[in-house]
């Protein structure tokens, strides 16, 4: 691999570079790198690289649980409340939709999708669905009328 550039996010460090293996843009823990080694070729990282941008963009995918969420708003308008690591937005036929994956669904739909002000269905990722059933139970409960002493 060539090694890019070195980030620190959320008080870990990321390694940024390129993997000859996969012939892709690669993150890794610094703490879990067990081995460095020397390698006889040379390179230059892309001119345009902004290390901070393709390591959240590359954080958003690789992880073990896949997300897709469907909003039914313009891609224009949902833009600015994904964040690189929530995964990629593409334009859809009706509003855009969200396609990543996360190590932790719920806090996927805690953090994430619930601060977003646009309807949308979870239509891929089994657990975010789950995480996503979760939450809304809990809301729903919020909701639930009580009595005056504050007893059901």
């Amino acid at each position: 691999m060539d090694p890019w550039a070195v980030v620190v996010r959320h008080g870990r460090w990321y390694l940024l570079c390129h993997s000859h293996r996969a012939d892709a843009i690669r993150t890794y823990r610094v703490d879990r790198v067990h081995a460095v080694g020397q390698t006889p070729h040379e390179f230059e990282p892309p001119e345009d690289l902004d290390p901070v941008a393709a390591l959240e963009e590359n954080l958003g995918t690789g992880w073990e649980f896949p997300t897709r969420v469907v909003f039914d708003a313009p891609l224009t308008e949902v833009a600015p409340w994904i964040r690189p690591p929530m995964g990629r937005l593409y334009p859809a036929a009706d509003g855009c939709v969200l396609v990543g994956s996360t190590n932790n669904p719920a806090m996927y739909a805690q953090e994430w999708l619930a601060a977003i002000p646009f309807a949308f269905r979870v239509e891929g990722g089994a657990e975010l669905r789950a995480a996503v059933a979760e939450v809304a139970t809990r809301f729903t409960a919020a909701l639930a009328p009580h009595a005056p002493d504050g007893r059901e």
